[in-house]
């Protein structure tokens, strides 16, 4: 048996970070996205909150314990504010959290400690490939050893904050399994122009070359790329329950206000049975995804087969409720002063985010 009451400790957190969520992200999401660009001081403030220090040991810097439940309560709260917002925050994780799961002592003494000691720092990581047969497990970006270093090939794209990382976590291919390796600025590594997407405008994302980078030995994790992996894909099922919790709310009391022909129309058949169905779909992926992060926090050996469950899952689940909170809006569905239409775009990425965060 288990079950998904909180801690007392868990609690406290989710509270101050649902706060931050509705006062601040959900404030400034919309001119966010408008503006195309994210308020440094809105990013510092949800850093301060500090779920990712709380999911680092004392040792490296944190206050914590790594917890994936923890990771996938406060992702969905943050996406529910909004989405590039929460994205922004959690982008250091990227970084520390891979070294955590798969890099040696050594490494978590060095790498991890710079980035949870100081002010919210732009560390990120690269894994998506700009291709469409693309796998996390069977990547094109090569490493090759040479010496006492590695050389990466390949190309990257959806690096958060790729223009002013400090360091960047890069995935790639090493004799036939993905690995990551600790990648500084430096020669070879080129940065494209900021991506122009159909969403998370507010969010700097990029496309990065990679032309022989030498890469030392020490700098490469060598702890296995799947719980990494699964991680990820619960971050990526969490965020997507937020975004589609904030449209289901917003048609659900939209259609209680909204009357037609002398009633609301949440008492019209066909919206009560598109609203109901919108609960039980966020439901049964949020639980989902709650049971994937179990497994990962006690070892289970199946967590990885939850983790992907739940991924793929979320992305035609957000997909459907985004969609339909456009539709119970009617026209207004489609402007820009409701927020539905915005989320909506961000539902539709959800195939392609694994990897933009992880818990």
């Amino acid at each position: 048996m288990y079950g998904f009451t909180p801690t007392e400790e868990q609690k406290m957190l989710i509270d101050t970070v649902a706060r931050y969520a509705k006062n601040d992200l959900r404030a400034a999401g919309h001119d966010a996205d408008e503006e195309k660009s994210l308020p440094k001081k809105l990013v510092s403030k949800g850093w301060e909150v500090g779920v990712l220090q709380a999911s680092v040991p004392e040792a490296y810097g944190g206050f914590g314990e790594r917890s994936a439940v923890t990771g996938v309560l406060a992702a969905e709260e943050l996406a529910f504010g909004d989405l590039a917002g929460a994205l922004a925050v959690m982008t250091p994780a990227l970084f520390v959290s891979p070294l955590l799961l798969a890099g040696s002592e050594e490494q978590k003494q060095k790498w991890i400690p710079p980035v949870i000691e100081a002010d919210w720092t732009p560390y990120t990581a690269a894994l998506i490939e700009p291709s469409f047969d693309f796998d996390p497990n069977a990547l094109k970006t090569t490493a090759v050893k040479e010496g006492d270093s590695y050389l990466l090939n390949g190309a990257k794209t959806f690096v958060p904050y790729a223009a002013e990382a400090e360091a960047m976590i890069v995935y790639a291919n090493l004799d036939g399994l993905t690995k990551g390796f600790v990648v500084e600025k430096g020669e070879g590594v080129t940065v494209s122009e900021r991506l122009k997407l159909m969403s998370l405008d507010a969010l700097p994302l990029y496309g990065v070359t990679f032309e022989n980078v030498k890469v030392p030995v020490s700098n490469l994790l060598e702890g296995d790329f799947a719980p990494i992996l699964a991680s990820m894909q619960v971050a990526n099922a969490a965020l997507a329950v937020g975004v589609a919790r904030a449209s289901f709310e917003y048609a659900r009391d939209y259609a209680k206000e909204r009357e037609a022909f002398g009633v609301k129309i949440a008492q019209k058949q066909a919206i009560a049975f598109m609203l109901a169905e919108m609960a039980t779909e966020i439901e049964a992926i949020r639980l989902l995804t709650w049971q994937a992060a179990w497994k990962l926090d006690t070892g289970k050996e199946d967590a990885w087969i939850d983790a992907y469950l739940a991924s793929t899952g979320a992305a035609d689940m957000v997909m459907m409720v985004t969609d339909r909170g456009v539709q119970i809006l009617g026209g207004h569905g489609y402007i820009r002063d409701h927020p539905v239409e915005k989320i909506m775009r961000e539902g539709r990425g959800f195939v392609a985010f694994t990897g933009l965060a992880i818990v």
